[in-house]
């Protein structure tokens, strides 16, 4: 997964393994890297949602105040 990589990008990579894999003709080494990888596209996602949650609710206290 590329340093720099924005929630975007790593939403539409994570969107094309699982098409890879919903395709079910990979061997089975390549499915297992395929696999991880979307498992830490998918951590990132969570965490990156996370923050942007966080960040709106910091500006809607702010705006209340």
């Amino acid at each position: 997964m590329a340093a720099k990589m924005t929630y975007e990008e790593a939403m539409a990579r994570l969107e094309e393994i699982v098409a890879k894999l919903d395709d079910g003709s990979l061997p089975l080494d390549e499915s297992l890297k395929l696999f991880e990888e979307s498992t830490k596209l998918a951590v990132f996602c969570n965490k990156s949602l996370e923050k942007a949650k966080l960040k709106i609710t910091e500006l809607s206290q702010e705006q209340a105040e």
